[in-house]
């Protein structure tokens, strides 16, 4: 499986779905709580331009937010980026 990051907060809704919509799929991620370090939001801005959570990474590529990623899924884009190592 490749290494899957998102940016998020537990509170977030958007962050919870997108959560979900990985761990449905048997994905393993790390999160990284913005939150909990606050300095998080200044790396999100580099490397995404976006001041938003969730932000999500598959293998070093910026998938983008919960949006993003359900739409990967509905386009059946994101089964097969789940499986490249």
């Amino acid at each position: 499986m490749p290494n899957i990051i998102m940016y998020a907060f537990d509170a977030c809704p958007y962050c919870q779905r997108a959560r979900a919509l990985l761990d449905r799929k048997g994905a393993v991620y790390t999160v990284l709580d913005v939150e909990r370090d606050p300095r998080l939001w200044l790396e999100i801005a580099e490397r995404t331009g976006r001041n938003t959570v969730p932000q999500i990474f598959i293998a070093d590529r910026h998938i983008g937010g919960c949006d993003d990623l359900v739409a990967l899924d509905q386009r059946g884009e994101l089964d097969p980026l789940l499986k490249t190592p």
